[in-house]
C-alpha cells in the first residue's frame, strides 16, 4: 500500500496560504482540509477571509462553513472529525492538504488532544459575562489562583484558552492542567509541515489592505446581521467584535476599522510566535510554490 501523506501549510493571517494551497493541491490532485477555527462557521464569511466561490470551485475543501455560530465545536471533536474524514479520503488518494492558521487545531491532528470533559452552557455563560464585565485581567487572576501550572504555560493574551481552563475547573472541580497528559498519538499517515514566511512590514501592509477590502466588500453589513450573536464565543472574533462596538455607539466606524487592523497585526505576531516553535517543518516564502512542490515531491 502506498504511503499516505498529509501536507500542512501554515502561516499567519494574510500570508497568502489560500491561493498557495489551492495551486499545490491542484498539482498533487489533492483536496484541502481547513484548520482555520473561524472558517468552520457558516455565517462568518468576509471577516474570516473564507475562500470565495471561485476558489472553492478550483479544489474541493473540507471543514469550511460546516457548523452554525451557535454550535459548540471543541478541538477534540475537530480531531475526531478530521481523522475520520482522512481515513475515508486516503482510501482513494495518497496526498491531502491542510491549511490554516490555528495552531491548536494543527496540533490536534498531528499529536492528538487530551480527553476533556464536556462543557456546561451555564458555566460558560457565567464566565463570558464575567469576562465582559471585569476584563481579561480578572480571568488571569482567577486562573493563577486555581491552576498556577497552566497559568505559567498558556498564552495569557488569549481569553479563549483562559475561559476554557476556568470552565473545566468550575464544571469538574479539578484544575485544567490535570486533564492535560500530553500523550502523543501516532498517525497512520506521513505528516509534512510547511511554514509560510513573510516580511513583517509586507505582512502588516497585506493585513491593512485586506481589512480595507473586507470593509469594501460589506463586512459591516455582515457583522450587523450577526449582532444578536455577539455574546457567543464564535463571535469574539477580530473583525466582528470591533464592529459590534461601533454598532453600540461606543466607537466610530473609522476607529473600529483601525482596531481591526491593529488586532489582526497582533494576532499575526502571536501566530508566528506559535509556529516558530515548530521543529519539524520547512519554511518558504509565499511565492516559492515551485520549491514547495519540489520539496513535497521529495518527501512523498
Amino acid at each position: 500500500m502506498e504511503q499516505k501523506n498529509l501536507v500542512i501549510i501554515f502561516g499567519p493571517t494574510a500570508s497568502g496560504k489560500t491561493e498557495l494551497s489551492i495551486s499545490i493541491a491542484k498539482y498533487f490532485d489533492a483536496e484541502i482540509f481547513s484548520c482555520d477555527s473561524r472558517q468552520f462557521f457558516k455565517q462568518l464569511n468576509i471577516g474570516v477571509a473564507k475562500p470565495d466561490k471561485k476558489q472553492l470551485a478550483k479544489v474541493r475543501h473540507h471543514f469550511i462553513g460546516n457548523i452554525n455560530v451557535d454550535e459548540h465545536y471543541s478541538i477534540s471533536k475537530y480531531e475526531t472529525d478530521v481523522i475520520t474524514a482522512l481515513e475515508k479520503y486516503f482510501e482513494n488518494k495518497n496526498v491531502a492538504l491542510m491549511t490554516g492558521g490555528s495552531g491548536l487545531y494543527i496540533d490536534a491532528v498531528c499529536k492528538g488532544v487530551d480527553l476533556m470533559p464536556d462543557f456546561d452552557p451555564d458555566v460558560r455563560k457565567f464566565l463570558i459575562e464575567k469576562y465582559e464585565k471585569e476584563g481579561i485581567e480578572s480571568l488571569r487572576f482567577e486562573l493563577k489562583r486555581i491552576d498556577e501550572k497552566y497559568y505559567n504555560e498558556t498564552d495569557l493574551k488569549n481569553p479563549q484558552r483562559i475561559l476554557r481552563a476556568l470552565e473545566v475547573y468550575y464544571s469538574t472541580g479539578k484544575p485544567f492542567s490535570e486533564f492535560r497528559i500530553n500523550k502523543k498519538v501516532k498517525r497512520n499517515f506521513n505528516i509534512i509541515k510547511i511554514g509560510i514566511n513573510s516580511d513583517r512590514e509586507k505582512l502588516y501592509e497585506n493585513i491593512n489592505m485586506r481589512v480595507d477590502k473586507m470593509i469594501e466588500n460589506g463586512l459591516a453589513d455582515e457583522a450587523e446581521k450577526l449582532l444578536k450573536y455577539k455574546n457567543l464565543t464564535s463571535l469574539k472574533t477580530i473583525g466582528y467584535k470591533e464592529l459590534f462596538m461601533y454598532f453600540e455607539k461606543n466607537i466610530s466606524l473609522d476607529t473600529a476599522i483601525e482596531l481591526i487592523k491593529r488586532n489582526s497585526r497582533r494576532y499575526a505576531r502571536r501566530q508566528m510566535t506559535w509556529f516558530r516553535k515548530e521543529k519539524d517543518c520547512k519554511w518558504f516564502l509565499q511565492d516559492e510554490s515551485e520549491k514547495i512542490i519540489e520539496y513535497i515531491s521529495n518527501k512523498i
